[in-house]
């Protein structure tokens, strides 16, 4: 097992080495072809260079105005935008990055509660849907219930976090009902936050001893119907061993994989960033846990990413220019079952490794290439107008609703017609 992790690191971990970004060829003859194309203006509310370099290589103009075509901004900025008191009113040739209630998925509490409620939906139809959260309550609503089911479990662990905070801030770990008392009466009584607490995952996936979580990016273009693009990701590992010994309990080395958390201990790595990559993470679990069982996997994974974004299809706000890449982070348990983590709707594009530069600049690229069509213009209707959706650069289709009713629709006909022949048949016989 220590050799094919050496192995697996070395052909993982390339990362201070790396070609400079080429423009494909398909886009440039695009730009050649298109005036129109190249005409687009692009404003963004803060300097990131994986953002501001595939705007300039796309031939877009830079505008502090409200002309825009595109506009990278902040949830707060989009917030703002959309508010029914606003003046402002987005048009035909105007996109932007956030849906107005993205919060609906990306806050912790609310991902929650919109979770639940799906699954129940769901199972009053009939159907089934695997559990892919943890045991969850939020606090101090569900205090009553949470204190029920930890009796029940009293040896067990409890992970506490901020419903609206990010980069592992205010998270910490409980196995005591006084720590929730202390809590109560200090941070709580003093920022009057709310927080969810869900029971810890305290059979995680090891490799080389160590904790990881995965990090996935997903596009959604429209909620409905449902248009989403899965895209790349990696996974992040503690710099410190796993250990479930109380004693550990307070070490965030060891429990909490943030790089904004990793980067303060003294082995974090520079070079490679703790990081591996999606893809030889599969590599390394098809050697190691067979094909049959990976593949499982990653089904799994797709439809846990699917059924969270059905879980606020209708409470989202539709609106047309909008379109939103998530930060997926997920865990994954012993048994190969994947955990949804959190969502986020500004996931970092900093990078902390020349592969890792090189990897969100293409996931850029792609979303630009998906969200702004050949055709975009003062006629755009939107990407509902498009078409099927369609894999790009490094994004495939992970669910395309329109298509997918077409299909059941037509299969449906199918089956209807194959019965009327029969019943024909017998009526000549």
């Amino acid at each position: 097992l220590f050799s094919l992790l050496r192995i697996a690191y070395h052909s993982t971990f390339p990362y201070a080495t790396g070609t400079p970004y080429q423009t494909p060829l398909s886009v440039q003859v695009a730009l050649a072809l298109s005036p129109a194309m190249s005409r687009l203006k692009w404003k963004i509310e803060y300097e990131k260079s994986v953002i501001c370099q595939n705007f300039d290589r796309k031939g877009w103009t830079r505008t502090e105005g409200d002309d825009w075509n595109i506009f990278w901004a902040t949830v707060g900025t989009v917030k703002q935008i959309f508010n029914p008191d606003s003046s402002m009113r987005l048009g035909d040739a105007q996109i932007i990055n956030h849906f107005p209630n993205h919060y609906e998925l990306t806050r912790k509490d609310n991902l929650v509660k919109n979770i639940k409620r799906y699954i129940k939906e769901v199972q009053k139809e009939g159907k089934h849907v695997d559990d892919f959260l943890p045991v969850t309550y939020l606090l101090p609503a569900d205090y009553s219930l949470f204190v029920e089911e930890f009796r029940r479990y009293p040896n067990a662990m409890w992970i506490m976090k901020p419903s609206n905070a990010a980069q592992g801030k205010g998270i910490f770990i409980i196995n005591k009902l006084a720590q929730i008392k202390k809590w109560s009466t200090g941070r709580f009584a003093r920022d009057q936050q709310t927080y969810v607490v869900s029971r810890y995952i305290d059979n995680p996936l090891l490799i080389g001893g160590k904790k990881f979580d995965l990090r996935i990016y997903v596009l959604i273009t429209s909620f409905r119907p449902l248009r989403m693009y899965l895209g790349d990701g990696f996974a992040r590992f503690c710099n410190v061993k796993y250990s479930s010994d109380i004693g550990e309990i307070d070490n965030p080395f060891i429990h909490l994989t943030n790089v904004s958390l990793q980067k303060a201990h003294e082995d974090y790595n520079y070079t490679h960033g703790g990081k591996w990559s999606v893809q030889n993470l599969r590599l390394y679990l098809e050697s190691t846990r067979g094909l049959e069982a990976t593949q499982k996997l990653f089904s799994d994974i797709d439809d846990l990413l699917v059924h969270s974004a059905k879980a606020v299809q209708n409470v989202m706000i539709n609106d047309r220019h909008c379109f939103e890449c998530y930060g997926y982070d997920l865990l994954l348990d012993d048994n190969l079952k994947p955990w949804l983590v959190e969502v986020n709707a500004s996931p970092s594009l900093n990078a902390t490794t020349q592969t890792d530069k090189e990897m969100k600049t293409t996931l850029i690229r792609d979303v630009l290439d998906i969200v702004v069509p050949e055709d975009f213009g003062s006629d755009y209707r939107g990407p509902n107008t498009q078409g099927p959706c369609r894999d790009t650069g490094d994004f495939v289709v992970l669910y395309d609703e329109a298509a997918d009713n077409e299909r059941i629709a037509r299969e449906a006909e199918s089956k209807l017609g194959a019965k009327e022949k029969r019943k024909q048949l017998r009526s000549w016989k």
